[in-house]
């Protein structure tokens, strides 16, 4: 009875629960959390393509950027209308919608609903924020809510590189799976460009590298931190083979006292990640 005792006061004061007896990072999880990335990198593509298009052609919507950026499956509506002039300071929203039966990326991945982003047009700043918000929209059946900003600042130009644009996607969205079960997810991720900045009208030679942490609660509750400890390499001649663009880096996942990895690979262009936990590794596919 005093062993029953003790051990029941001691759960109370360290808050035991069945998570807590079972702290494992399964591969399952894993895949969850990698098809997040998927589309936050997804995400992340579409609108700051549809940002740069706008100061590639101000009046009308057919740059490159943007037409290999979207399907034909997908449209794009502008407030101020397509034809109109931009002048510094007009607040401009882009709808785009993928249609609710799907629409395929030239990633390979399905989505349908809108995206919808607002910013201010001012070719001569600096720094600019772009917000964007999720109107039911689905990427590989997963639905994502929330509103979310990114903020690009150009780096100063030096004598060998010219001034390039890191971006940082500020993340707090929630993510429900086709069996009910919601993910929330905090946090940050930064992108700057390695290669292709030397073409700016031409999207697919573009390399992006990839840094940030951020926060998952699960379902039940339980929390989860991952933070890139190896750069992501995002390739977008990846687009050819109709492929997820994640091609390297490494996730290092925190949970419990539990550590885990998932290695996206060595740079060839594939929908596939290997996740390693306690010595055990298992290869997850992440796109379709």
């Amino acid at each position: 009875m005093l062993k029953t005792l003790v051990i029941g006061w001691a759960c109370l004061l360290a808050s035991c629960t069945k998570d807590d007896a079972s702290p494992a990072i399964t591969a399952e999880e894993a895949s969850v959390n990698a098809k997040i990335d998927l589309a936050n990198n997804d995400v992340t593509d579409i609108v700051m393509n549809e940002e740069q298009s706008t100061y590639l052609d101000p009046a009308n919507k057919n740059s490159a950027v943007s037409a290999l950026a979207l399907p034909p499956c997908a449209t794009v509506t502008r407030v101020p209308a397509f034809g109109t002039p931009l002048t510094p300071g007009t607040q401009v929203t882009k709808t785009i919608d993928f249609g609710t039966t799907g629409c395929t990326l030239a990633s390979g991945n399905v989505v349908k609903g809108r995206i919808i982003i607002t910013f201010t047009f001012n070719p001569g700043a600096t720094s600019h924020t772009i917000n964007y918000q999720f109107d039911n929209f689905y990427h590989n059946n997963l639905k994502f809510e929330g509103n979310k900003t990114f903020t690009r600042v150009m780096t100063p130009a030096t004598a060998t590189t010219p001034s390039l644009p890191v971006v940082t996607m500020n993340m707090e969205m929630s993510v429900t799976l086709p069996n009910g079960n919601v993910y929330q997810r905090v946090g940050q991720r930064v992108r700057q460009i390695t290669a292709g900045y030397d073409t700016p009208n031409v999207l697919i030679d573009n390399v992006y590298s990839v840094t940030g942490n951020w926060t998952t609660t699960f379902p039940n509750s339980t929390l989860q931190t991952s933070t890139i400890t190896t750069p992501l390499m995002v390739k977008m001649s990846c687009i050819t083979a109709n492929k997820p663009l994640l091609v390297s880096g490494v996730i290092t996942i925190a949970r419990n006292g539990n550590t885990a990895t998932l290695d996206y690979g060595d740079g060839t262009c594939d929908n596939t990640a290997l996740f390693t936990f306690n010595g055990t590794s298992v290869t997850i596919v992440i796109g379709n």
